[in-house]
This record gives structure tokens, C-alpha cells and sequence, in this order.
């Protein structure tokens, strides 16, 4: 670690991007400062006791190709806490309907797929048939045009003959939890790019991984152990209120913790932190990138936490249609709910209605729709109905976004940009964070003069 002795990094944010940023600079030799004003690391993915129930303010899946995030894991020593599918398998419920099973099989894709497609009746066989037509039409595009990033995902799979029954019903199970708006609202580019990358690269670049532990278990607290052991100095409850670059081309990040305004000088920032957040510190000389950054929107997420008093789900995961839940997860074990109980949670994507709703609206709505879809939960007895809600969980992925996503790099040398919302060409997701801080790290340090650490890939 010579390479870069005595030059001094910031790291503005203790999410992922800031957590494989502020890595990779210190691997690199720099000495690495990371702020954070929470008094936990994990940025968007965290977890928080509820009167002894462990809770995760979102579930959090990812997918085998996303290879930066669970090379991360391995670094953090988080392997044995995740779970990936040997082969991808989503159990599907619909009210009064037998369940259906998207599984795909051992063969080349798209062939792996085509089984899945086949059986799934919850839409006439003839849309089936030009879902795979659409499928095929996505995997041409180039999700790189601009041209592409302008359309919306729901008029291309209308003008390759899909319905609205079909776009709800199949399409949408994949672009809710991926893009968190719906197909006729997202970006063409991003819908494309979740097709191509999780679907059509590779037999296994769909297969889904879950967090078994809660994520705080999971990713802040063993982030938290191995930055300590590698060096960085670790600042929480420590807020940044303004990047100033100084007279000695370096910087100056002005902050307050404890009630106390403090200073970091330091030759090189990342600002890890949302989009919104990111442009309120950017530097004056930045004004029209800020503006910039300020056009991209924000999608909610909002999550049921329901304890029942005997078990309702009887597997892992399920997807949903012809409901208004849309993806349920058995979460009894990791949020360590009482014996004899079950706790199951639902992620409600793209949930614009859902944030404006009270909790006793959302429970009324939706405890009777878990028991249309769950039989055993008719007779089950509700213990604890909680709801937690993101108001701005990820960007917006709707048509346009990716003009507006900037580099990691920018016009200031040894100032970046990272998180999920900077151009990695990823929607919103624990890859393109992780991604993200990758390429910020190599931004300053190619400016500091230093080589970018090499990483694990698989």
C-alpha cells in the first residue's frame, strides 16, 4: 500500500457504494475518511429492532449475475448468510387459482426459459406465444441509445403484441422488483438491460439470491469490522453540509457531528450518497450538473411486516398476480419472530398509492388479500401488523432517466459521484451501488496517480 502514501480520501456516504469505494481507495495505499450521518452503515439496505422483532426496511433480493455485489459478500465474510437458487424458481399465487412455477430448465438460453413461458395459463396461450416473439425483440435492442432509454417498456411489448392482462400479469413480475415502477411507466433501456442481463446472457444469470440473516447482520455490521480492520477511519453520526475545493487543489468537507462543525481536508471526495442528497454538496462550479441531478425522480417502496400466530406461507418466497400483494417472503427465522408464529413480509414496488395510505387502510386492503391468496391465513390470528415505507428508495426508471444519470467521474478532478442512480447502466439495485463505488474509487484514484485494485468477479 506505497502507491498513494499520505494522500488522503474522502468517502461521503456508508452504503454499499460508499462502503466498495472506501475499500478499494484504501487498498490502493490512500488514507480513506468515510462520513456517514447514520449511526449504522448499509445506507438503503438496513435493519432495526421493533420491540424484539428484527426487521429489514426492504427485502433486498439480488440475482447470480450480479457478481460485484456478491464478490463484496465474500469480502465482508457475508457468504454464509445469503442463499442463491441453484435454479431459478418463483412460485406464483392468485386468488382462488391452483399456484403456478416459473422455473427454468438446464438448457441454453433462451431455451431455458420456453418450458416456463409455456405453462404459465395465467394468460391465453396465444399471448404466451408472443411474449417469447417480445422477449426475443428485447434482447436486439441496444440498451445503450438514448433512443431506447426514451421509450416506455409497456407501448414496445403493445406494439409486439402483448395485452395489459399480460403485461400485468407476466412482464410485470420481473420489472416491479427490478425497476420499481411498472412496465408501461419504465424506461425501455432498463427494461431491456433486465432482460438481457438476467434472462438471455446466461442459464443462471436469473437464479435469485436472498439474505437469510437481517441486513444489518448481513452488510453494515461486518462493513463496519472489515473497513476498521483495513484502515479506514469510520465517522458515524457525522454529516456533510458542504464540498468546497480549496486553494492547494485539494478539498475542504464541511460537516457537524455531535452538534460540532468539523472539517475534513482531504486531495480527493466521493459523494455516496442519494441523488437528491448528492446535489445539495456539490460545488458551486457544478451548478448546472446538480440541476441535472435534480430532474431524476424518485419511487417509493413500502413494506408490510404481518406476524401470524401459526404458519400461512409454506415456502420461502412467492410472487403474486391478480392481487394487489406482489411479492411475499417468509422471514420468521431472520427477524427472529416467537416460536409457533410466522412472520411474512410484503414488498409492495413502485408503491405511489401505498405511501399515501394510512395504516389501518393498508391493513384493511391487504390482510384480505394475503388470506385470498393464502388459505391458511383465513383462520390465523394476527399478532403484529407493521408497515415500514421509503418514500424516495430508489430513482425513478422511467423513460429519459439515462440522460440524466451522470458519471461516476466528473468534470472536477478527485471529485466523484457514486450510488445506484450514477450511469452504471443497472437500474436501482445492490449491483449498480456496488458498481458504482467501484468506478468512483477509480476515478480519483487515476487522478491521484494511483492503479485501481483488481476485484473478484463470480
Amino acid at each position: 500500500m506505497s502507491e498513494l502514501s499520505g494522500a488522503r480520501v474522502a468517502v461521503i456516504g456508508g452504503g454499499l457504494a460508499g462502503i466498495a469505494a472506501a475499500l478499494d481507495c484504501r487498498r490502493a495505499g490512500a488514507e480513506v475518511i468515510l462520513a456517514e450521518v447514520r449511526p449504522r452503515l448499509g445506507g438503503a439496505a438496513y435493519s432495526v429492532d421493533r420491540d424484539g422483532l428484527t426487521v429489514d426496511n426492504g427485502q433486498h433480493v439480488f440475482l447470480h449475475c450480479c457478481s460485484a455485489y456478491r464478490s463484496l459478500l465474500r469480502e465482508l465474510g457475508s457468504e454464509g448468510r445469503v442463499r442463491l437458487q441453484r435454479r431459478l424458481e418463483i412460485p406464483v399465487l392468485r386468488p382462488g387459482g391452483r399456484p403456478l412455477l416459473l422455473r427454468r430448465a438446464g438448457l441454453p438460453p433462451p431455451a431455458h426459459l420456453a418450458g416456463a413461458l409455456l405453462r404459465f395459463n395465467a394468460i391465453p396461450l396465444s399471448q404466451r406465444l408472443r411474449a417469447a416473439f417480445a422477449m426475443r425483440a428485447l434482447g436486439r435492442l441496444r440498451t445503450a441509445d438514448p433512443a431506447v432509454d426514451r421509450r416506455a417498456l409497456g407501448s414496445f411489448l403493445e406494439e409486439h403484441g402483448q395485452s395489459e392482462q399480460t403485461i400485468a400479469a407476466l412482464w410485470d413480475l420481473i420489472a416491479l422488483p427490478t425497476l420499481n415502477v411498472r412496465a408501461p411507466e419504465a424506461s425501455l433501456a432498463l427494461g431491456a438491460f433486465v432482460f438481457q442481463k438476467g434472462l438471455m446472457e446466461s442459464m443462471e444469470g436469473g437464479d435469485v439470491g436472498f439474505h437469510e440473516r437481517p441486513l444489518g447482520e448481513t452488510i453494515g455490521e461486518p462493513a463496519l469490522r472489515r473497513l476498521h480492520r483495513e484502515g479506514v477511519d469510520v465517522r458515524l453520526r457525522w454529516r456533510a453540509e458542504r464540498v468546497r475545493p480549496d486553494e492547494r487543489a485539494g478539498f475542504e468537507v464541511h460537516g457537524t457531528s455531535g452538534g460540532r462543525d468539523e472539517q475534513i481536508d482531504c486531495d480527493a471526495v466521493i459523494v455516496a450518497l442519494p441523488h437528491l442528497r448528492a446535489a445539495e454538496l456539490l460545488p458551486e462550479q457544478m451548478a448546472p450538473l446538480a440541476a441535472q441531478v435534480r430532474q431524476i425522480g424518485v419511487s417509493p417502496i413500502v413494506n408490510l411486516h404481518v406476524v401470524y400466530d401459526r404458519r400461512v406461507l409454506d415456502m420461502p418466497f412467492a410472487a403474486s398476480i391478480e392481487s394487489p400483494v406482489q411479492y411475499l417472503f417468509d422471514r420468521t427465522e431472520a427477524g427472529g419472530a416467537p416460536s409457533g408464529t410466522q412472520y411474512v413480509a410484503i414488498s409492495l414496488s413502485g408503491a405511489d398509492r401505498e405511501m399515501a395510505s394510512s395504516v389501518d387502510e393498508l391493513r384493511s386492503r391487504y390482510l384480505p388479500a394475503i388470506a385470498d391468496l393464502l388459505p391458511p391465513a383465513r383462520g390465523a390470528r394476527v399478532e403484529r401488523f407493521m408497515v415500514t415505507r421509503e418514500h424516495a428508495a430508489t430513482f425513478r426508471a422511467a423513460p429519459g432517466v439515462g440522460e440524466l444519470r451522470p458519471e461516476q467521474r466528473t468534470d472536477l478532478p478527485g471529485f466523484a459521484l457514486a450510488g445506484a442512480w450514477t450511469a452504471t447502466g443497472w437500474p436501482a439495485t445492490l449491483e449498480s451501488a456496488v458498481l458504482s463505488g467501484h468506478a468512483a474509487a477509480a476515478a480519483v484514484l487515476q487522478d491521484l496517480g494511483a492503479p485501481m485494485p483488481a476485484h473478484e468477479t463470480g
